[in-house]
């Protein structure tokens, strides 16, 4: 049959009409709101870059919104705030937030529990507090993601301290635990909130901090408004985490998930390297913190007092027990070890 313009078009009729382009309407991306136990100058180093890390690579399926110290909240109501949902995750120590587990003394630094940055994920990643931390979340309703260590628990102080004596009657900011520790010694622990810190040695409210390294008291001011670091610390690394909202993680797609996860773990492999160096380059260059020591001999004294204290604390229940007999452990394996384990 020879085909005439007339087949043609009624051919055409009969065809099912091509579908129009759809509009694919992109997925609105996934908002979170985070804040974290640092101010703005200390977050920029601690906190900042894992969460610009993860909403670079989110490629616009997920944006976090950070804020800093007592932003939202005050520091010692984030736990009750990431677990309503006012905040949906938490860069923190589980003593500054108050948490509500057994782990919270734990959080921190809790006293001789370790020596060096590196103690930290060692004992999460092969001496089980890892599975601690998130049973112990599982049934609170938050989810623990990570922990890593910072920076050692030293002293920047307006006065002099070359001796045990010099730290009665001294005000001072510092953690709720390590501030229980030290009231043996005479020390007057002092809380208020982070930013105000530093107005507070200006004023005589306190007359410095058991707090931090040396990396810290340069980076956010405290340098600045005090005279002395003493290089004795009660704790050689502080101890904190990432926890999130349990029905927000839940609601992550899997991949969003890993990618959080990698940029928590980039986040701690910068931490580790910025406070190392910190501490050492800050300790020989720098020029606004003079160098203290109480005699090692005089400051065994409160390496003893904190092996009474890690009894008192064990005493208190079997998950405190349990810690307790890890940190046991792990100390007697890097006594044994000798150098770089111990000094």
């Amino acid at each position: 049959m020879t085909l005439t313009r007339r087949h043609i078009l009624a051919g055409a009729a009969a065809a099912p009409a091509l579908a129009a382009p759809s509009l694919v309407k992109a997925q609105a991306p996934i908002r979170w709101r985070f804040q974290t136990y640092a101010g703005a100058a200390l977050g920029e180093h601690v906190t900042k870059p894992i969460i610009d890390y993860i909403n670079t690579a989110a490629n616009g399926e997920m944006e976090i919104e950070l804020y800093y110290a007592d932003q939202i909240v005050p520091t010692g109501e984030l736990f009750q705030a990431l677990q309503r949902g006012t905040i949906d995750g938490v860069h923190s120590d589980d003593d500054s937030m108050a948490s509500p587990t057994p782990l919270r003394v734990f959080g921190g630094y809790f006293p001789f529990a370790t020596k060096t940055i590196l103690d930290v994920p060692v004992l999460f990643n092969q001496y089980g507090l890892k599975e601690i931390w998130e049973e112990e979340y599982a049934k609170v309703g938050v989810k623990w993601l990570s922990a890593a260590g910072q920076d050692p628990c030293n002293f920047n102080t307006k006065k002099e301290i070359t001796s045990l004596a010099d730290l009665d009657g001294l005000k001072l900011y510092t953690f709720p635990t390590a501030g229980r520790f030290l009231a043996q010694f005479g020390v007057v622990p002092v809380s208020i909130p982070y930013e105000d810190a530093e107005v507070a040695v200006q004023t005589g409210e306190l007359d410095g901090m058991a707090w931090s390294g040396i990396t810290e008291d340069y980076t956010v001011g405290w340098a600045d408004v005090t005279d002395y670091f003493l290089t004795n610390n009660i704790s050689g690394a502080w101890i904190g985490s990432f926890f999130v909202n349990e029905e927000r993680w839940a609601e992550l797609p899997d991949h969003l998930k890993t990618l959080v996860m990698a940029g928590i773990e980039a986040g701690h492999t910068y931490r580790n390297q910025w406070y190392w160096g910190g501490e050492a380059r800050l300790r020989a260059q720098g020029d606004k913190l003079a160098l203290r020591e109480v005699p090692s001999a005089e400051w065994k004294q409160v390496e003893e007092a904190a092996v009474k204290f890690w009894d008192e604390i064990a005493e208190e229940g079997e998950v405190h027990q349990k810690i307790v007999g890890i940190f046991r452990e792990y100390n007697s394996v890097i006594n044994s070890a000798g150098a770089p384990y111990t000094f």
